[in-house]
Order: C-alpha cells, then structure tokens, then sequence
C-alpha cells in the first residue's frame, strides 16, 4: 500500500522566538502508538527511528505507513502539531517550554491503576503482618523481659541458639522434624502429579468430575475436626480399629495405635495425604489443560500409544510447574505444621512426636515460665535453615534446568 506523507513546517523564526530547547509530542489514536516528534536543540528527529533528522527551516517529514498503522487519525496529529507550535509561539521571551516524557513506570501505574489498587490490599497486609513483625525478632538475642520491653532489655548475643543447640533432645527434636518433612515430600509431592495425570486421561466426563468432588472435599475439613476423626476410627474400643480387630476373631481390645510411638508419622503423613491429595492436583490440571491438542494428534499419527503421550507430551509440560512447587515446599522443609501434630501428640508417642514447632510453643509460649527470648532464638533459627534450604535447592533447580525453572 502506498505511504502517505504529511509535512508541517515549523520556521526557524518559531523555534528560536521563545528560546526552548525541546518540547516532546505524544500522538495515540485508538489504542495505537503514534510517532513521537521530538525538536531537541533545533533538531527534529523521529523518537522510534521511523525517519530522519531535518535542521530548523526545513519541514519535519512524518511518514506514516499504512499497513503497520491501519488506525492512525492523521487529522489528529496535525492538530496536536499545530496546538503545540502555537503554544511556543505564545510563550513569552526567555521563558523555556518544556514538555518531559513520562516514565514508564509511571505510564503503566496510570494506565493499569485499577490492577494496582487491586493488588495494595494484599500487599499492605503482608507488609503489616509480616514485614513490621520482623522489628520484634531482636528478642532472640536479649533477655526479653515485659517490664524491660524490647530495647530495654538486656543484649546476651547468641546465649539462647547455644542452649538450645547444647541441649541434649536436640538431634530427637531435630531428628523427628526432618523426618516428618521429607517423608511428607517424598509421598505428597509426587502423588498428586499421578493422581492429576490420570484425572487428565479419563473420557467419561461425569466420572472425572465425581472423582474430582470427592478428592477436594477434605481439605475443606478443619485440622481439629481431622484429628477427631482419626481419633474416632483408630480407638480400639469404639472406633473402625477396634471394630474390624473383633470381627476378624480378635478377643479383647487391640493395642492402642495412637500410643505407639512408631505409627506416629505414618498417621501425620497418610492422613494428610488423604486430605490435601485431590486438592493439590488442581494447579496440575490447570496446566495440562494447556496442553495443544496438535501434540495428541501428532503424537498419535506416530503411533504412540496413550501411555507414551502420557509420558512424552503432558509431563513434560507440568515439569516446570512441578520444578516451582518443589522449590517452594523445600522453602518450608523443616517447618511441620505445629496445629495437627500437637493435636495428635501425648505422653506415649512424645519420641516421635515431639518437633521444632511443638517445642517452640512449649517453651516460649505455653505456662507461667515460658521464656520468649529463647523460644524466639530456635524459631528463628528454623527460618534460617529453611532461607538456607530454599537458596540452596533453588540454586540447583537453576542449574540443572539451565535457567528455565527458578524463583530467583
């Protein structure tokens, strides 16, 4: 298509009259980016390289193709031009006029602002709850007294990580936390990236979504109500433990799963497993739903059959996903949730029960002697191997995947 050209022509006599040096015009019809024409110095050139420098006197050709600008109002930029010219005219002798481009993260903050208003609330809340807190950690290395407040109490340095790491439950504590973490990452990550496998391969619709509902309705049960009702199935004397034990010729009652320090963290990690299964499979089949079907098609004009469609086509496209979701759960390894396990905790099974979170309740929070300094010290201490920890996988995850799976 031919291009059409428009000539303004702004004299010398103009430009040097009321002794400005630039002034900056933004034409934008439609939604479409126009020239932007800049007299800089008595030059005028073309901001996006669309054409070149002319000095003074000498028309400032703008060129306008209009295959790349179907939109473009030429009647617009004419009368932008003309407003702009008059204004320097007019403008009194040695006064500059001056006309600056905006920013472009001011641009995006004005013409997005309803997004960033959107997104402050939760921004504000962070900031007020988890940032302002951060003032309070101090108290790890003082001896923190209520009379005393924060700065007013004395500085001990590094006393309380040395007590707690001298202490002689340390390696259980610490032993029973890891323990925890990982087994719970070695069955809970992977088992809903199977699980949303399959839901992703079924046919019949009306069965896919019936699984669906029924793997999400427990994460909706609360934590306490999930320990009573492990209480209720596995009481030897009225519960489904102690039912099906009878039925099958036992005497008696069986022995109390609940007190057997061993069961302990198959009961944590199975029954959160149970919980939490169909619930985590939802960011998984977001992304196999953005799987293109041409891949299917293609894949299946080769020959492959659905187990290697499967296996060559849909996991390799949740692999990223999976690769976040593993840094991310790595960034709070050590840090076993406190509200289920002291629910599920007792005199019998404190061995194996007893983690870094229960022990912090214990001791900086729960009786008349708790001591806040030096429950603040091994909480903090947690934050920081768990900082560690997320760095560290992060960094591998990097590497390996050559910069295409990382948070940072």
């Amino acid at each position: 298509m031919k291009k059409e050209r428009l000539f303004i022509r702004i004299s010398k006599t103009q430009i040097e009259s009321c002794f400005f040096y630039s002034f900056l015009i933004e034409c934008v019809c439609e939604g479409c980016p126009a020239f932007v024409v800049a007299l800089t110095e008595h030059k005028a050139f073309f901001h996006r390289g669309m054409g070149r420098g002319f000095g003074p006197g000498i028309p400032a050709k703008i060129m306008n193709t209009a295959e790349a600008m179907p939109l473009w109002n030429k009647r617009g930029l004419i009368t932008a031009m003309k407003q702009a010219v008059n204004k320097a005219s007019a403008a009194p002798a040695g006064e500059t006029l001056q006309t600056k481009r905006m920013h472009p993260f001011v641009k995006k903050m004005k013409r997005d602002w309803q997004l960033h208003l959107l997104i402050l609330i939760p921004v504000v809340y962070k900031i007020i709850f988890s940032y302002v807190p951060m003032y309070g950690a101090q108290i790890a290395f003082r001896s923190y007294s209520v009379r005393g407040g924060i700065w007013g109490s004395e500085w001990v340095g590094l006393k309380w990580f040395i007590r707690f790491l001298g202490m002689p439950d340390f390696w259980n504590i610490v032993g029973n936390t890891f323990t925890l973490s990982f087994y719970s990452l070695c069955v809970s990550f992977p088992l809903p990236i199977f699980m949303a496998l399959l839901i992703n391969v079924m046919r019949n619709q009306m069965f896919k979504k019936t699984i669906q509902t029924i793997s999400y309705i427990p994460h909706f049960i609360s934590t306490v109500v999930m320990v009573a009702i492990l209480n209720q199935v596995f009481s030897p004397v009225s519960g489904l433990y102690g039912y099906f034990f009878r039925l099958f010729g036992g005497e008696g009652y069986p022995t109390d799963i609940r007190a057997n320090p061993d069961a302990f963290p198959h009961m944590y990690i199975w029954s959160g497993v149970w919980q939490q299964l169909g619930w985590n499979t939802i960011i998984y089949l977001a992304s196999l739903s953005a799987v293109p079907n041409e891949l299917h098609e293609a894949a299946e004009i080769d020959g492959a059959s659905r187990w290697k469609r499967v296996i060559h086509v849909d996991l390799p496209t949740i692999l990223p996903t999976c690769g976040i979701l593993l840094i991310m759960r790595c960034g709070n390894l050590i840090s076993v949730g406190f509200e289920k396990t002291f629910l599920m905790q007792n005199s019998l099974n404190l061995s194996k029960s007893e983690v870094i979170s229960t022990y912090v309740y214990k001791k900086g929070l729960r009786g008349t002697g708790a001591d806040q300094s030096y429950g603040s010290a091994v909480n903090l201490l947690e934050n920081i191997i768990n900082c560690i920890m997320l760095l560290s996988v992060n960094k591998i995850a990097k590497i390996v995947s050559h910069d295409e799976v990382a948070l940072l």
